[in-house]
């Protein structure tokens, strides 16, 4: 029996629209080529998809995702695509499942279904906690939305802490004044406040206190009114040090704790007040607990590739301790051989 061939022309509105869809020197339009199996044709203001009519089906249900995502004020990237044919092959779209009204500065938006559930939370609860791998959004993501909500005046001011585990007594013998000391750990927070105000605004915010960048060890015995408050690489934390933050949580402020639990530079005896406040705060109404996962990670796709990998390892070390507690009869075959990682903590 003969496969049924069948042709679909999807016609775009302006010469914008069509370079935004296909990418500058059709990047986007070979990628989508590399993703399906039906051919692509791109001329003037019109896709044409033509093959067999199961293959053009998939690729039609693509090309109006990425589409709708271009409509819809956002950014198509081979990265994008490859996440919408992800979802795609699941009866799912990208643009729907990212689409939100939460507004961003600089026309950022959710880029994964796991981005806009955060965003969502951030802007309903009082406290929210992201946890997840590197490349997931969820400090840039946060700093995006302290901006938006200071710009809309719904605080007034925006304060970002990370803590300084290599602080204390060696801090000392690093060179210059303790601003200098200390703005290395910071400086992924500047980087991202960068991205979003003008250097002139930045700067003058700074200067006027609007914005405060400063080590955790600086926030013991304030309360923190008409603020939003960043907590960054909180796995770092010890379980006093965040108690101590969260309970400075003022009046119409809001609170967003960002970290990576997998890596946790604390030395081995002590347990990260990450993973303690999860375990305490979980159940507690007006905190949000939002955990990212590698199919969220908006950098390179190797970088998912590599966190599933370290993730697949741990889990197979972890079997064996279980297996050698008795906790589990045996130790999978296909899991004897794996590496053992290391994270800095137990």
């Amino acid at each position: 029996m003969k496969d049924t061939m069948t042709t679909v022309n999807i016609l775009l509105d302006t010469p914008e629209e069509a370079l935004a869809l296909l990418g500058t020197g059709d990047v986007n339009l070979r990628k989508m080529r590399e993703l399906c199996d039906a051919k692509l044709i791109a001329r003037g203001d019109t896709v044409t998809i033509s093959g067999d009519a199961r293959q053009v089906e998939v690729a039609e249900k693509l090309v109006h995702d990425a589409l709708g995502t271009v409509r819809s004020g956002g950014e198509v990237s081979p990265e994008t695509l490859e996440r919408s044919a992800r979802l795609g092959a699941e009866g799912r779209s990208l643009s729907a499942e990212t689409s939100t009204t939460v507004q961003l500065p600089r026309g950022l938006r959710a880029k994964t279904p796991g981005q806009k559930v955060y965003l969502e939370a951030i802007e309903k609860s009082d406290i929210t906690f992201g946890i997840g791998p590197a490349g997931t959004g969820k400090t840039y993501l946060a700093v995006a939305m302290a901006v938006a909500a200071l710009k809309a005046r719904k605080v007034k001011r925006i304060i970002l802490t990370r803590p300084a585990v290599e602080a204390g007594e060696r801090l000392g013998f690093l060179p210059g004044d303790l601003q200098a000391k200390i703005d290395p750990y910071l400086r992924p927070l500047y980087d991202a406040l960068y991205d979003m105000l003008e250097a002139e605004r930045f700067e003058s915010y700074l200067t006027s206190g609007i914005i405060e960048v400063a080590p955790l060890a600086f926030m013991r015995g304030r309360t923190l009114n008409d603020a939003f408050v960043i907590l960054d690489e909180a796995q770092n934390t010890t379980g006093e040090q965040m108690k101590m933050f969260l309970t400075r949580m003022g009046f119409s402020s809001k609170v967003v704790v960002t970290g990576d639990v997998t890596q946790i530079d604390l030395p081995r005896h002590v347990t990260s007040g990450l993973a303690i406040s999860k375990r305490i705060l979980g159940g507690i109404d007006g905190i949000h607990f939002h955990e990212f996962t590698e199919v969220d990670v908006v950098r390179h796709p190797l970088v998912g590739r590599i966190i599933k990998a370290y993730e697949t390892a741990e889990n197979a070390e972890e079997n064996r301790r279980a297996a050698r507690r008795g906790d589990l009869p045996s130790i999978p075959e296909d899991e004897r051989d794996l590496p053992t990682p290391t994270n800095g903590a137990e």
